[in-house]
Order: C-alpha cells, then structure tokens, then sequence
C-alpha cells in the first residue's frame, strides 16, 4: 500500500470500498481472473482512484491481509495474564475461532473459494509468534526441549484446528474447545 502519512476518512473509506469490492469478486472469481477495472466497477471508484492508493491488486491483497494479521494480533493478546499452559492454549484457540468467526467474510473468499496460502500463512505466522513468546517467556530453565520444538506440536494442532473450523464447519466452536481441554494434559505446563 501506497504511504500517505496520517490516513484521513477519505482514505480509510476509499481502502475498505476496495477491500470489500476485491472480497465480493473472490467469491465468483479466481484472484487470478480479477482485473483492477472490475474491482473499481464494484468499489464505484476510477482506475487513478485505485493507483493512488495501491500498486495492483496484489498491493490490495496484501494490504488487506496485513491488516487482518494485525486485527488477529490484537485478538491473541488478550490471552496475556493466563498462567497455565492449559488455559493458555485453550484460550489461544478460542480467541482464533472467534477471530475467523467474526471475520468470516474475509477468510471465506480468500481461503476457501481462492484456497489463498497468503492468509493462511499470515495465520499461522501470527499464531506461531504468539505461541513462541510465550514459551520463550515462561520456559523453565531445566527444560531441555527446544522452544521451536515445543512451538511447532503447540501450533501445527491450534492451526490445524482453526483452519478446519473455518473450511469444514464440522464442529461447533464449544466442541472443539470441549475437545481440546480432553486432549491437552493438566500437566503441560511442566513442558514449558
């Protein structure tokens, strides 16, 4: 995205038109097949309009992405003041489906009709960030277990789940963390 220093209204309202004109296209189109005339057509916007604002549709794309990850971000530090481990990713999994629940009209046209591995990676990354500050925080000095290691059991289950949640819509979100809590030991706090 084009830098304009302090975003006024006109520029925020201008991003989200295009956002929401490139989210409704995905649902018919591959991101492939969208061309900038049809995103302006739909965001009711000339093609100058868009270029002042973003290079290509891959500029929106990502503009778009970048500013979900920081909404999930957002999000996954409210599960900061949780001292156990079990809480913790019981928490960070109930913070991801309400995150993808509320924003489901983003990730449905980029993830499941355009199967996008941008946003999906910008999910697990946030994930996998938030997953690795809190062991590297709260890891005990006996512990022999590389953080990466405790990170990459931790996240391929929380992102794995998630992203079944949001494609197959086979469980409720009370199930899966019913399920969770079954699945994860009260004593995985001594692996941290």
């Amino acid at each position: 995205m084009k830098e304009h220093g302090k975003k006024d209204l006109r520029i925020i309202k201008t991003t989200k038109n295009l956002y929401e004109a490139l989210l409704y296209l995905m649902e018919y189109k591959t991101f492939e097949e969208i061309k900038i005339c049809d995103i302006c057509e739909k965001a009711m916007i000339n093609r100058s309009t868009f270029y002042a604002h973003f290079e290509d549709k891959y500029d929106l794309l990502s503009s778009l992405i970048k500013d979900l990850k920081e909404k999930l971000k957002n999000e996954l530090e409210k599960n900061k003041n949780i001292s156990n481990s079990k809480e913790y990713y019981i928490e960070l999994l109930k913070l991801l489906l309400d995150h993808l629940e509320n924003e489901k009209d983003i990730y449905a046209p980029i993830m499941i009709h355009n199967k996008n591995s941008i946003a999906m990676d910008m999910v697990y990354d946030a994930l996998s960030e938030d997953i690795y500050n809190r062991i590297e925080k709260t890891k005990q000095k006996e512990n022999t277990i590389p953080s990466s290691f405790i990170t990459s059991f931790y996240l391929g289950a929380i992102f794995n789940i998630g992203m079944d949640f949001i494609r197959l819509h086979k469980y409720t979100k009370e199930e899966i963390i019913s399920y969770l809590d079954l699945l994860i030991s009260q004593n995985t706090h001594d692996t941290l």
